[in-house]
Parts: C-alpha cells; structure tokens; sequence
C-alpha cells in the first residue's frame, strides 16, 4: 500500500527514527503504526519509543470519592481555554458526582442518567452551545473498595492527569504518594501478575528481534542469546509495572520495598491523562485568520 506523509511523519515523532528508515517501516508493516514501530525496534533502529500515546484533545479529570466508592472521569473539549470556563468546571464536578451516585456501565448509560430534570446528555449539549466548542464525555471509571482499604487520589495541573489508587494497609499518606506514583511514572500493570499473557509474548517476540540483529551476538552459543533476550524482556516489563518502578521520592528504592516497610499492598489504580491517545486536529493557524478575513 501507498504511504502517506502524515504517517511517516506521526511514527518519526513516535520513535525518533529518519524519513527513509520510517517509509521503510511503514511499507514492510503495510502501513500498519504498531507494526511499523515493532519493526524499527527489531531493526535496532528506533531510538526512542514513547510509552505514552501523544497527548493532543484538550480538557480535564477529576476525582470524586464518597466513601468506599470513587469515581474518575475525563471530559474533553476543544480548546486548553475551556477548561478553565466556570460553566465546564460545574459540568465536570455535575458529571463526576452523577456517575458515582448510579455507577453506569457505560458512556451511553452515563449520558442517559437524569440531573436538573433532563439528561446529562442535554447538560453536554447546552454546554456545547453554550460555551461554542465541543464537549463531550471520553471516559470514566467507578472504583469500590473494601472498609479496610484506603483511597488514594492525586491531580495534576488541575486535572490534566489525574490518579486514583486502592490500597490495603498503609496509612493515607502513602496511598496520595502512591496516586502521585502512578500519576507521575504512567505504570499499566501493579504487578507482572496483573500482566496478559500477550502482553509478555508481545515484547519477548521485539526482543528476541533486537538480539537477532545485534551483531555483537552473532555466533554466541544458544544459552547466551537466550539469557540475553530474557534480561531484555524482564527490563521491559518492569518498567510497565507499579512495585518494579523506583520510588519518586527516593529512588533508592523500588515500589515494592516502600510498600512492604509499610504493611502494605496496592489493590488496584485508574490513570488518565487527558487527550491521551487522541489524534489532534493540525491547523495552520495563519491559513485560519485568512479564511476568517475573507469569509
């Protein structure tokens, strides 16, 4: 298939590689980004991957805990500018607390729930009429814990990350540390448990390439390249799960040792950084005041 410019640019931002090695990629993967990226990386050729999809959509999260349930969710708009609206902070605190009151399974349920006589999806829509960009609900999630566990919940920038823990033992501190942990260091898994089999497969397969073509393990026996490809795998891995991570606040120590000196253990986290994943829309923003003068 035909590669576009757009694409070769958006995986060059993705891995630091050149143009050419970038169109390569992308004609060998058929234009499939992961792929691509996986190939780079095999090729030894990627410099550096980004863990985190580009942030691009605007907007904020928030967390609201009542009790032994919380509730995180992220509400995008189209500008930066909105989030500090005074209408769109209402509809994200409205929103947060409607949600963790019926705890819906869905955006759609979510935006069917009655408030202020009408729906939450009518509050996002006088919002957007209101306010003249679009608003809508990109996701939430609604946590329980046990009486004995604790929240822990942190927010960046006024929401532009934000972080909500469970954690068993412990005290309050250490749980807000924990939030701002995960908040600050993007883990996906607390633990290798918590990681899918496909996940390990995925990166054992990446790695496996890399050895292949490093040429300093050209004619080394079996065990050695077996030895090297699973130290890379388990490097890997540990960078995406909470306990193997340094401690922000000393990194000195991993995760894992900071919660055993403190009895304790987390059960689970939710992590949102606004935009995340979404592609943003590219304006020339010179070309914009020209078609606005002569419109």
């Amino acid at each position: 298939m035909a590669v576009t410019a757009a694409q070769v640019k958006e995986l060059r931002e993705k891995t630091g590689a050149g143009m050419m090695d970038c169109k390569n990629a992308l004609a060998e993967s058929d234009g499939d980004m992961e792929k691509a990226i996986d190939w780079l990386r095999e090729k030894g050729i990627a410099k550096s991957i980004k863990k985190a999809s580009r942030i691009a959509a605007e907007g904020l999260s928030k967390i609201v805990i009542d009790g032994d349930k919380a509730c995180i969710v992220e509400i995008n708009s189209e500008t930066d500018f909105v989030a500090k609206n005074e209408q769109f902070l209402k509809l994200l605190e409205d929103t947060a607390r409607t949600i963790l009151a019926a705890s819906p399974a869905s955006n759609d349920e979510a935006l069917a729930l009655p408030i202020n006589g009408h729906t939450l999806n009518d509050e996002f829509i006088n919002a957007t009429a209101t306010i003249g960009e679009k608003i809508v609900l990109r996701r939430f999630a609604v946590v329980s814990k046990n009486s004995d566990e604790l929240f822990g919940d942190y927010s960046h920038m006024g929401g532009a990350k934000t972080a909500l823990v469970v954690m068993k033992g412990g005290n309050a501190d250490l749980a807000h540390y924990m939030a701002m942990q995960v908040a600050s260091m993007s883990p996906s898994y607390v633990s290798a448990n918590d990681m899918p089999a496909d996940v390990v497969e995925h990166e054992r397969k990446v790695q496996t390439e890399i050895v292949k073509n490093d040429e300093k393990f050209a004619g080394k026996p079996e065990n050695v390249i077996n030895g090297a490809i699973e130290g890379k795998v388990s490097k890997a891995l540990k960078d995406m799960c909470l306990v193997d991570q340094e401690y922000f606040l000393d990194t000195a120590k991993k995760v894992s040792a900071v919660l055993k000196e403190n009895n304790a253990e987390v059960v689970c986290f939710v992590r949102y950084a606004v935009g995340e994943g979404i592609e943003k829309r590219e304006e020339n923003f010179a070309e914009e005041v020209a078609k606005q003068m002569n419109a």
